[in-house]
Order: structure tokens, then sequence, then C-alpha cells
């Protein structure tokens, strides 16, 4: 069912979705997705595997990142962009196969990934939704720049092309290609309590 999308969330109370679902945040790089999983989960930021919190499993591209840093601190940061982002989808697709309750961190708002994720959870028999800081451009950068990776120009204007997309889609209605999608301020995104399976 695709359900109407409202403007930018202001209150404060938890996001429910049916069990078993895929909840994927995403935003601009340096938009606070990290931030937001670790405050809601406990993370520490040292994981190196998806974590299991309260019934959810918790996949931060962080995570595949960190079980990499060794092995491939050789390779082009291609190849360990490449080996990262494969070892994250496979996380999150092992997870709904096994009917668990997912939330994930997307780096971007590419149109490719998302609707991938929308095939991983369809093939898994899962529900797909999208919860996206919506965060503006100066305050994504200084973002990357607290968190000591800054993206290149070229590849942030990418990432604000379709993010801006992705909002002007959700707000007017439409939620594809998840079956729904919540839009969050800074602010609201640091009042969230809690996202629940119920």
């Amino acid at each position: 069912m695709t359900v109407p999308v409202p403007a930018t969330r202001k209150a404060a109370e938890p996001l429910s979705y049916p069990p078993g679902s895929l909840v994927v945040i995403t935003g601009l790089p340096g938009a606070g997705k990290s931030t937001l999983l670790s405050r809601l989960y406990a993370l520490t930021g040292t994981e190196t595997a998806p974590v299991q919190a309260g019934g959810v499993t918790v996949i931060d591209s962080m995570q595949s990142r960190l079980r990499w840093a060794s092995a491939l601190a050789w390779a082009p940061k291609r190849v360990r962009t490449a080996v990262v982002f494969a070892t994250h989808v496979r996380r999150i697709r092992a997870a709904l196969r096994r009917g668990e309750s997912v939330v994930a961190h997307n780096r971007g708002c590419g149109p490719l990934v998302l609707r991938a994720f929308a095939r991983l959870a369809r093939r898994a028999g899962a529900g797909f939704h999208l919860l996206v800081l919506d965060v503006p451009a100066e305050a994504a950068v200084a973002g990357q720049h607290a968190r000591g990776r800054v993206v290149r120009a070229r590849t942030f204007a990418r990432h604000r092309r379709h993010c801006a997309a992705l909002l002007a889609r959700a707000r007017s209605g439409d939620p594809a290609p998840a079956a729904t999608v919540q839009v969050l301020d800074r602010e609201a995104a640091g009042r969230l309590p809690g996202i629940r399976f119920e």
C-alpha cells in the first residue's frame, strides 16, 4: 500500500513499521545518518558486523568499512569502496532472508541503489521503507569535516541532485521505490525517540 507522504516531520514520536521490514536511512553524506543510528541503538562506531538491538538488526556501512580496513589498506579507493558496498548489501540481504527487522544506513539518495534495496526487500517478502534526513548542504558538509571524511565536490553535487529529486517526489506523495517515506529535518532527527517494528 502506498502511503501519502507528509511534509518534513516535526513531532517527537517513534516511527512504527511492520515486523520484518527494511528501513533504510538515507540523505546527503554528512547529514547525520550514522549519528542517528548510534544514538538510537547505542553503537560505538567501532563495530565490524551488524548489531542486534531490541529485536532489530542494525547495519551501518561503517561496519563493513571497518571490517575491511586492515585487509584492504593496500587497495585503491575504488576497490575498497566496491568491496565495502558489496559487503553492506550482502549483510542486508542475509538479514532480510532470515526474516529480521532491519534498519540500515545508505550513503546517499541514488535511485539505482534505492531500487536495488527495494528488490532485495521484495524478494525476501519484506516491506521497504525510507527515512530521509533533510539537512542543508552546508550542514552536511560540516558533518563531513567533523567526521574526517569529506566527499569530493563533484560527487557531493551528484548526491545533492539525487536527494533533491527524492525529497520532491516524497513531498508530492510519491514514496517510490519504497512503500513509505518519512522526512526528518535535523531537529526532528535529534528528537526521534525510536524506530519500532510492531
